[in-house]
């Protein structure tokens, strides 16, 4: 349940258009802002990010789970029902993948106005080595029939949201979920999943935002009909209002991100750079076959120039960027944008959308050159 939507267990707050209509936080957009955590951006320097910046949302609870006693079931439209221990999954072919993960909500805060959630910057990202089995080979044990659509997963965490009580869900087609390199994954940068990020089992969906991702997985289900749950119908849509069904949220849109440079403000985090040679750097992604450009602009954007690329550590993760530039003594407003494989560049302004999503819009960094 989003905070402020009305239903029989709680009441509205704000004015009940689940708009913030101001830039002042709604005690609710601070509750989960303090539960979750994004990843500094100076841990951009990383190719891999460290578990413990790595950035983090608790959709509903961290669920207390005894891995003994925890199976995953693999039920629906398949010719041969499986229930499998931790340990038996880990039988199973082994392989690691570096994957790139953000929220579908980073950059929500960045909108006007914004929905009533958390309250996303730029930093609800990070990458990390996912160490599991590919989906499929399970899958293919099972012998999914035919007339499976869809493939449902079943995170073990529960809340109240859409007026009801449930489990976190989400779905991927039959052609998605089986697709080489979505992971059913047990550990994190080479150690066991972490209970915010998943413990014991968890999907991962390469090139896709972070909800697609279901935590705390206890159940896969072949479906004949397209899933109609709360997360895939009514959340993670881009629509104009709460009424409006939008477009599905899924292949992370093209986005670059600079580490800022030189020290910041502690209050506005604007940045102090001494004049001279300045190497400008971060990192660039996009899940729509990756990033072939990132530019750079040192004047608010009126000129850009191409920035150098770097190599990625696999097809799913973001690839590092740098550009030499020239600092004058002054105020300057640094921007940087990245292009997908296919030609789509980052907007100079994002296109509004209710729930906050997908907002890729280019970063700006204010700095003064001394």
């Amino acid at each position: 349940m989003e905070p402020n939507s009305a239903n029989k267990y709680f009441p509205t707050v704000g004015d009940g258009s689940g708009l913030a209509q101001t830039d002042a936080l709604h005690k609710e957009e601070l509750q989960l802002a303090l539960r979750n955590r994004g990843m500094p951006l100076e841990a951009l320097r990383y190719p891999i990010t460290p578990t413990g910046l790595h950035y983090l949302l608790i959709h509903y609870d961290i669920p207390a789970v005894d891995a003994d006693g925890w199976r995953l079931k693999i039920a629906g439209q398949v010719a041969n029902p499986l229930e499998l221990t931790l340990e038996e999954i880990k039988k199973r072919p082994r392989q690691t993948i570096p994957v790139t993960m953000e929220c579908a909500g980073n950059g929500r805060a960045l909108f006007a106005p914004r929905r009533i959630s958390q309250p996303w910057l730029l930093e609800a990202i990070g990458t990390a080595e996912w160490t599991g089995t590919p989906l499929r080979t399970i899958l293919q044990e099972a012998g999914i029939s035919g007339a499976a659509a869809e493939i449902v997963f079943t995170g073990l965490d529960r809340g109240v949201e859409g007026d009801q009580v449930q489990h976190y869900q989400r779905s991927l087609t039959v052609e998605e979920a089986t697709r080489a390199e979505v992971l059913l994954v047990y550990e994190m940068n080479g150690e066991p999943l972490p209970p915010q990020h998943g413990f014991p089992l968890r999907l991962v969906k390469p090139g896709w935002y972070g909800m697609a991702s279901v935590k705390w997985l206890n159940r896969i289900e072949a479906v004949a009909e397209p899933f109609q749950g709360y997360q895939m119908v009514r959340a993670y849509r881009y629509a104009q209002s709460a009424d409006d069904p939008g477009e599905v949220v899924d292949v992370i849109r093209a986005r670059a991100l600079m580490i800022p440079p030189g020290i910041p403000d502690f209050m506005t985090r604007d940045r102090l750079v001494d004049a001279g040679a300045v190497t400008l750097t971060g990192k660039a992604w996009a899940g729509n076959g990756g990033v072939s450009r990132v530019e750079v602009s040192v004047d608010g954007g009126a000129t850009w120039s191409d920035a150098q690329l770097g190599e990625s550590v696999s097809p799913f993760a973001w690839r590092s960027w740098t550009f030499e530039w020239h600092a004058t003594a002054g105020a300057h407003l640094l921007q940087v944008r990245a292009s997908d494989a296919t030609g789509n560049v980052q907007p100079a302004v994002q296109q509004w959308n209710f729930g906050g999503y997908g907002n890729n819009g280019v970063q700006r960094v204010n700095v003064v050159v001394r």
